[in-house]
């Protein structure tokens, strides 16, 4: 009887062991993740058998949680595990999770791999529990998703008509759009920083800053009344907005931009550009002409540090860079060192007529780890070094939010020896505090350039582009 019944056993076992429950993926690697990427993974469990089976348990590190949309799975249909990661430590992580169904005797392992590239500076994370079915359903891109933006007047509270709301995520504006009646518009975003330019009839324009996904799909611009203008005129009421193209076509993205261009200049202050000659200031602010301007030999040392990564810094700069890009000529040339943990070329020196590669870097750049500015600088300067042009503009423009020359005690010295060779150097001051203006300020003027405040969006579209045209002026 024993051995019937152990004939009997390894049969069963045998026969679990060639399951019909089917999983999409058996592993995963997340790359790398910021403090503020998603960190979840759905896993598709097909039953492809003849009868009803059942999700069993789930083992799984600490550093890992989950949900299932159900534990039954019906024959011929589906059910979703979804798997989160909390990594504790920056790094490399690697973790098995067994899942256990009823078709087989031993678990299915699910290999979940990635590099967490930054934690949250308080020790804290928004991403500790797995997000609900409810919010976005198993199945469904999760960087897509339904956001709303809605403006409202700061004093009194009520929602605004009609108020127009420009969305700009990567340096580009992606969509342009008016509130409804209950001064809202519902649009499809994808996650990611995003930066929010408002305006309404009688109001101040007001810009925010802010990082979007599925969960953080809720965004309110309070506008406050502008003293100069009157009381606002009634305005039509407008239905629910939908955007349904999350990214436009190019001609579209090119008409928001030219609509969001013209909001910004009657904002646009060009204080900073003060004592320059007539002859540079009587031409058109867009004239870039190689009868009036050198060409340039121009290379960025970008802060992407931790305290670069809120959404109306980073996305300031893109913006910025953006803008510059479209001016430059063929013959200008562009390159972009980063620095946060270490420095790296980003860009090597690139033409301005390939326009698509420099966008592409920029519209990459995260900001993650700790500065190392006076190694940026260095390797800024060697670059622009690299690429010198005779009888041009030789330039290195450190943008940063702060203090970049932390643990960097010799980088005046650098700026020092670079602008006796003719290399000038600016500072592009990113929402700095003022007691960072200083030593901006001395930087510049120690290599022969500029400080150039950016702190909203009419800066950045205006301050770098005029910046390059004030070094470059031929003067006559």
């Amino acid at each position: 009887m024993r051995i019937l019944t152990s004939i009997f056993l390894f049969i069963s076992v045998a026969f679990q062991s060639n399951g019909q429950v089917v999983f999409d993926k058996t592993s995963f690697d997340f790359g790398d993740l910021e403090s503020y990427s998603n960190r979840f993974v759905d896993i598709v469990v097909t039953n492809k058998g003849s009868k009803q089976e059942w999700l069993l348990s789930v083992k799984k590190p600490m550093e890992v949680v989950y949900i299932t949309s159900k534990p039954i799975i019906e024959k011929d249909s589906s059910v979703i595990v979804r798997l989160q990661v909390n990594p504790k430590q920056k790094g490399r992580f690697n973790y098995e999770v067994n899942i256990f169904t009823s078709d087989r005797g031993e678990a299915t392992k699910i290999k979940l791999t990635g590099n967490l590239r930054e934690i949250e500076q308080d020790n804290t994370s928004a991403f500790t529990d797995c997000p609900d079915f409810s919010e976005r359903p198993g199945g469904v891109n999760p960087n897509n998703f339904d956001l709303t933006v809605v403006t409202i007047d700061k004093e009194t509270r009520e929602e605004l008509s009609n108020s127009s709301v420009t969305m700009i995520q990567n340096g580009q504006a992606v969509w342009e759009k008016k509130t409804d009646k209950k001064g809202k518009i519902k649009a499809a975003s994808t996650l990611g920083l995003s930066y929010f330019y408002a305006t309404h009839h009688g109001y101040i324009p007001e810009e925010l800053g802010a990082y979007v996904n599925f969960k953080r799909n809720f965004i309110v611009v309070e506008l406050s009344k502008d003293p100069a203008v009157g009381q606002p005129v009634p305005v039509p009421i407008i239905t629910d907005t939908l955007v349904v193209e999350v990214i436009p076509e190019p001609e579209i993205i090119i008409e928001i931009e030219e609509k969001l261009e013209e909001k910004l200049e009657s904002s646009i202050d060009t204080s900073y550009l003060a004592e320059l000659p007539p002859a540079f200031t009587d031409l058109d602010k867009d004239n870039f002409d190689e009868e009036y301007f050198k060409p340039v030999n121009v290379v960025f040392v970008l802060d992407v540090s931790s305290s670069m990564k809120n959404a109306d810094k980073i996305e300031l700069m893109k913006y910025a860079l953006f803008q510059l890009t479209e001016m430059l000529r063929p013959q200008d040339k562009m390159g972009i060192v980063t620095y946060a943990d270490e420095s790296r070329v980003l860009l090597k020196s690139t033409s301005g007529a390939n326009k698509d590669e420099i966008k592409t870097e920029v519209g990459e750049l995260k900001a993650f780890g700790y500065t190392a500015g006076g190694e940026g600088i260095k390797l800024g300067f060697k670059e622009a070094a690299k690429n010198h042009i005779s009888d041009g503009t030789n330039h290195v423009i450190i943008i940063t939010d702060g203090a970049f020359n932390r643990n960097s005690s010799d980088y005046l010295k650098t700026v020092k020896k670079y602008s006796k060779k003719g290399i000038k150097l600016s500072v592009v001051g990113i929402k700095n505090k003022d007691v960072d203006e200083a030593k901006m300020r001395e930087a510049a003027e120690l290599g022969g350039g500029h400080y150039v405040p950016i702190f909203k969006l009419a800066d950045a579209q205006n301050n770098l582009r005029q910046e390059i045209r004030r070094l470059s002026f031929i003067e006559r």
